[in-house]
């Protein structure tokens, strides 16, 4: 056995308080790591059958994220207002705000429990049948017009090329053989009319 003297140790500072900078050291090989424990491995489970979810409302917090309502934010100084010099008593100013903000919130909650699911499902069928009517009617009649369209562009041309034109220019040449032509008397007439 050999003996190492201490000249040739060094001495190393091992403080795990402090900031300074730690070195990287490599993983011990696999023969020399501690191994981790196996979990134990879990019982099966029974299988089930799958549950289908089933979307709940939830509540948002905006209500109207696109602000298309922003017009129906009325406040009371939007309707009510007192000038300085001839106010009311406070307490009659009070009474008017907090009966104008019950009045107006419990009579709108009052209408929307009467009327809100009504009209949302009136206005879910009205989308319906308008998506209907655009998936199966509007765009497959555009698509076929724009296939088609094309060859009755060509017939409409040939038709017009074949007895249209010729009509048209033969009219044009009977037509320009009329000339008008002006005596110095009616030329006198017409500057006369123009001037007036």
């Amino acid at each position: 056995m050999m003996m190492v003297s201490n000249d040739c140790l060094v001495e190393c500072k091992i403080d795990d308080d402090s900031d300074e900078e730690q070195i990287n050291t490599p993983p011990p090989p696999p023969e020399f790591a501690s191994k981790a424990p196996t979990p134990a491995p879990e019982p099966p489970t029974p299988p089930t059958a799958p549950a289908t979810p089933r979307p709940t409302p939830t509540l948002p917090v905006n209500r109207d994220p696109y602000g298309i309502n922003q017009h129906l934010k009325v406040e009371v100084s939007d309707v009510l207002a007192e000038p300085a010099t001839p106010h009311s008593i406070d307490q009659v100013w009070l009474y008017s705000v907090a009966g104008f903000e019950t009045t107006r919130i419990w009579t709108y909650r009052c209408l929307s429990l009467l009327l809100a699911v009504p009209f949302a499902l009136l206005c879910g069928i009205f989308l319906a049948i308008l998506a209907c009517l655009h998936v199966w009617f509007v765009v497959p009649c555009l698509q076929l017009s724009n296939t088609f369209l094309p060859c009755l562009r060509s017939l409409c041309m040939c038709a017009v090329n074949a007895f249209i034109a010729p009509f048209c220019t033969s009219l044009a040449l009977c037509c320009s053989q009329f000339t008008v032509s002006l005596s110095h008397r009616d030329w006198h007439q017409v500057r006369d009319k123009v001037t007036v």
